[in-house]
């Protein structure tokens, strides 16, 4: 039997917050940021634990500079349609930037990423300051994977997508992060863009898993995105994405065949084409057209 087939075989039993909390320490889990049904569909299929509409959407599909531009109306609609593709995976949603900035905004738009979203749980980035929310909004009931480390969203206070946690003081200060909304009651928490040393250290002081992006293999689990894994996205490639496979120039490759099929009327051919029976033509062929007047 194939690592393929072991895989499809085991993975059939539906993923929830629970579940990806009580992996801590044991299987590795397997998480891909997705954004639409296909994807969803296939990132399912593979077998992944939890797909993650995320705010980089933004770039990725939308075209924008950063993830600062994503508004709530459109990440409510992509999780709408990733989460139609998704039947075993947890669907986690993104809330993107400002739209968590006081309890009352957290509770509103976590509540429409799951109930007109069909996300079965929300992300939001930030420690110690965002706690409050995420209490707020585990109490509500809507499970929360917390974020912390390279948080995209304080990108301008970053000065860039810079790593982060370089320094002991700065690994204290992300203990601290993960401490607070594992208290608050956060299911799992990613930690981005930071030393393989200080993601070990966050990694013993929490009992939720941690989820790493560019953190080393010391984590409880990784997260990439769909279009990075897949050679799909060529702006830039940070340091931490391995591509798997280079979809994005054989999709140019399919694509100039199909241009140049067209062009030289070899598509559509005979299996492509719909025919009229013989007792409809022989009719079809006695309707005379006129020429319209120019």
């Amino acid at each position: 039997m194939s690592t393929t087939d072991k895989t499809s075989k085991k993975k059939t039993v539906t993923v929830t917050a629970p579940t990806i909390q009580a992996m801590k320490g044991g299987e590795k889990i397997c998480c891909m940021t997705a954004y639409d049904y296909s994807s969803g569909m296939i990132a399912d299929k593979a077998g992944v634990d939890l797909v993650l509409v995320g705010d980089s959407l933004a770039m990725v599909v939308l075209g924008h500079e950063d993830t600062l531009s994503v508004t709530v109306d459109e990440m409510v609609h992509h999780t709408r349609a990733t989460s139609r593709g998704v039947k075993r995976a947890l669907v986690v949603a993104d809330l993107p930037f400002m739209s968590f900035a006081t309890v009352e905004l957290a509770l509103k738009n976590s509540g429409r990423l799951i109930a007109e979203g069909h996300a079965k749980a929300v992300k939001l980035e930030g420690g110690v300051p965002v706690a409050p929310q995420i209490k707020a909004m585990t109490d509500a009931g809507i499970p929360v994977m917390a974020h912390v480390g390279l948080t995209p969203q304080h990108v301008a206070r970053f000065g860039g997508f810079k790593a982060q946690g370089k320094s002991a003081e700065a690994t204290r200060a992300l203990i601290e992060d993960a401490q607070a909304v594992e208290a608050a009651g956060a299911f799992c928490v990613v930690l981005e863009a930071i030393p393989v040393e200080s993601a070990q250290l966050i990694t013993e002081s929490v009992s939720i898993p941690t989820i790493g992006i560019g953190a080393g293999n010391v984590t409880d689990g990784q997260v990439l995105v769909y279009h990075d894994v897949l050679g799909m996205f060529d702006r830039f490639t940070p340091k931490f994405v391995r591509r798997f496979a280079e979809l994005g120039e054989e999709a140019v490759t399919a694509l100039e065949r199909y241009c140049d099929d067209v062009r030289r009327t070899t598509f559509p051919g005979d299996k492509n084409t719909f025919y009229m029976p013989d007792d409809q033509l022989a009719q079809v062929r006695k309707i005379k057209v006129k020429a319209k007047k120019k």
